[in-house]
């Protein structure tokens, strides 16, 4: 319990052209067309060095399956580096949002393998599954919205929690996701890999959306962009309220506001946005089986109906491009106020058998950081070559504190320390086309970190520093026969809590001496695969992958957040499809299968906890204009190793869920999405830990704990775009 308080914790001119199909097709890897009436295009893509666009229209054609998106323009295009690896790839706002998904984080599960689940209440972070990784709320998967990060490093709740409750799904205009630490601009949280998630800059059609649906969810979407000087102002506003089907009502209130000015196109403009996110919730947060056995609570009881929660988020970002002969650059910067306060009882009476175990974690903090990058084109002995440099920087001002509580009412403080936490990185890669048939990239990316700890209790302040430095390589073979080769190599790293480096006694037990932790832990990936478009319509990719960590952070039933453990190795195989039947029909599907091990011995066993075997996922949407519209899909979220010894193991969890709508000529939509269709009985995460409920002996019950999936819920949305 000690340590646990400290959880680790061209670039040719571009025509646009290629961009344009990707949103065509929903879908896009990097460097890829689609093919049937594009394969002369297609090919031509291929033979390119890079892909860049002007700012793209994000609506597209293609299947279209949503009442609320309306397209527009987003400022992702020029964002876009050549990036060649068989496993990356970007989505379009359309695509994305033609998925029926319960919260909004879920819209993320259009990347393949990457699953998004939630063991609370609907306002606290989701938990993410990918590679074989229990990524808790965000410890190796890196996330940014309009080029912020969402990670929060020394967080409260655990480290790289990463809150995307203040997404709208409908204003994304594209998302870009790679997977492994083999890219120059990924640094701290990107193992296994990060998702980069652009808003439009404007809308194609104004929207005012409304949504009703079962245990009390009500939504209102409003999203208006017009003319105003040389550029353009977009305006959004939402607000939603939801029980859930738990006998605590979650009671979730959620308010949410973006405003954006920009001007220019993605590549020779400015974009100026505000945001500003407020929400507060109760928490039915997992339970132990036994509980639901034995008759005291049911299967969506509570054992402690006070846990809950509040949080805000309000930020201003900007974005900065120019385009010469001198080559393209590119500059970002944000300012972000974060605020959080969490009330969890995962132990109920194991630690205090009279109070009880809830603890209030706080976490308040104000983080600025930017991005400025130079890419300039050129030849070498005669080879069309493409060379990057950028700089990124990150400084957070932290508030963080660790309270016992009973009923949300403070008994007494475990730590409130203060934390002044910095990070600059210097990047720089190469990308050289060899021939007609091998592409190479050849990068360098040095981090350094810095801490500063201010601790109430004095023997766990101090400072520290560290830095890394990593090798990133690509290349690519082919086109040959509608088939390229891709082989890529990195190093990368996550961050620890400043806490748990600078700390040497338990701040619960101060004469207890605890371990300190490695500030910065380094990964080292690898894959091979192959992209293949042979067939008119289908774009198939098998990738072979692995990943080594030195040291693994693992989810703490105790407290509910992360500390550092044993270092581990993961390799695997994805398969991921994706055919355009029609112009108004596609097909996809997509399969992981992972091997997790500890990479050292020990005689409780070589399993990584919570690390799915298997994941996968196929469905299909249609519709095409004014009409009918709809899509279903299938997400399947194999059986787990709980302990390491894999005695205690998960259930698979298998969810469908449906839509069906219709678009009248008039701009008003109508749809209806019927979550779980199927009503499974499943779980939507489980853990195996000791915990104690009253007339128990003392020192608690080891068992499975689990937050069921919600049962069928229908949501009708009425939606006018004008």
């Amino acid at each position: 319990m000690s340590s646990s308080r400290f959880r680790s914790f061209p670039r040719s001119r571009p025509t646009g052209r290629s961009w344009l199909l990707g949103a065509c097709a929903g879908f896009l890897p990097y460097g890829a067309g689609i093919p049937d009436a594009f394969a002369e295009t297609a090919q031509a893509d291929l033979a390119e060095l890079s892909v860049t666009a002007e700012a793209p229209a994000s609506g597209g054609r293609g299947p279209a399956a949503h009442a609320g998106f309306v397209g527009g323009v987003t400022g992702i295009g020029g964002g876009l580096r050549s990036v060649d690896a068989a496993s990356a790839g970007v989505i379009s706002g359309a695509a994305l949002n033609s998925r029926p998904i319960t919260r909004p984080g879920e819209a993320l599960e259009s990347v393949p393998g990457l699953i998004v689940t939630q063991h609370s209440g609907e306002g606290k972070a989701n938990q993410f599954f990918l590679r074989g990784f229990n990524l808790d709320h965000g410890t190796d998967i890196a996330l940014h919205v309009d080029g912020m990060p969402v990670n929060m490093r020394t967080h409260a709740h655990g480290q790289g929690y990463a809150d995307l409750n203040f997404l709208i799904p409908e204003l994304v205009g594209a998302v870009e996701f790679h997977k492994g630490p083999y890219f120059v601009r990924d640094g701290d949280f990107a193992s296994a890999g990060s998702v980069r998630i652009d808003y439009l800059d404007t809308v194609a059609r104004n929207l005012a959306l409304t949504s009703l649906g079962s245990f009390g969810y009500k939504r209102a979407l409003s999203i208006a962009s017009a003319p105003l000087g040389e550029g353009h102002l977009l305006v959004a506003g939402e607000a939603q309220t939801y029980d859930g089907p738990w006998d605590v009502p979650d009671r979730l209130a959620k308010l949410n506001a973006v405003v954006r000015y920009s001007q220019g196109t993605a590549l020779d403009g400015f974009a100026l946005t505000g945001m500003a996110y407020w929400a507060k919730w109760n928490a039915t947060n997992q339970i132990p089986e036994r509980a639901v056995a034995e008759g005291i609570i049911g299967r969506f009881g509570s054992l402690n109906p006070t846990d809950g929660g509040d949080t805000g988020r309000y930020s201003l970002s900007g974005r900065w491009s120019r385009t010469t002969d001198a080559g393209i650059t590119r500059a970002s910067g944000y300012v972000i106020r974060y605020g959080m306060n969490l009330f969890n009882d995962f132990t109920y009476f194991l630690n205090d058998p009279v109070n009880g175990d809830q603890f209030r974690q706080r976490d308040s903090r104000v983080l600025g950081g930017g991005e400025v990058s130079h890419t300039v084109e050129g030849t070498l002995f005669g080879l069309a070559v493409e060379n990057e440099i950028g700089l990124q920087t990150r400084t957070d001002a932290i508030r963080v504190g660790l309270f016992n509580t009973t009923a949300r009412q403070t008994r007494s403080t475990v730590l409130d320390d203060r934390v002044l936490e910095a990070s600059a990185a210097l990047y720089v890669e190469s990308r050289m086309r060899w021939t007609d048939w091998l592409r190479t990239s050849v990068g360098v990316r040095a981090d350094g970190f810095s801490a500063d700890v201010r601790s109430d209790t004095p023997a766990n302040s101090g400072t520290a520093r560290d830095g890394i430095v990593n090798p990133k390589l690509g290349l690519v073979l082919g086109p040959w026969f509608d088939t390229e080769v891709f082989v890529n190599y990195g190093g990368g790293f996550h961050s620890n809590d400043a806490r748990g480096v600078t700390a040497t006694v338990d701040p619960a037990s101060p004469l207890f001496n605890i371990s300190r932790s490695p500030f910065l832990v380094p990964s080292t990936g690898s894959e091979i695969g192959l992209r293949n478009r042979s067939l008119a319509g289908l774009e198939t990719a098998v990738t072979l992958f692995q990943l080594d960590f030195a040291s693994e952070n693992l989810f703490q039933g105790d407290s509910g957040t992360t500390e550092p453990s044993r270092p581990t190795r993961r390799f695997g195989v994805e398969w991921t499809n994706r055919y355009a039947v029609t112009p108004w029909l596609s097909l996809e599907g997509d399969l992981t299968v992972t091997n997790a091990r500890f990479a050292d011995r020990d005689p409780v066993g070589n399993r990584v906890p919570e690390a799915p075997t298997t994941i996968a996922s196929a469905g299909f949407t249609f519709g095409e204009g004014p009409g009918w519209f709809g899509a279903m899909r299938l997400r399947y979220f194999g059986p787990r190793p709980l302990i390491e010894d894999n005695s205690v193991r998960s259930r698979p969890t298998a969810l469908v869920n449906g839509r069906v709508g219709y678009n009248f000529d008039n701009g008003i939509s109508l749809s209806l999405d019927v979550l779980n269709l199927t009503n499974a009985q499943a779980d939507q995460i489980t853990y195996f830990y000791t915990s104690r409920l009253p007339g128990e002996a003392a020192d608690g019950v080891a068992d499975r704990h689990f937050h069921p999936v919600e049962p069928t819920a229908v949501r009708l949305t009425l939606a006018g775009r004008f």
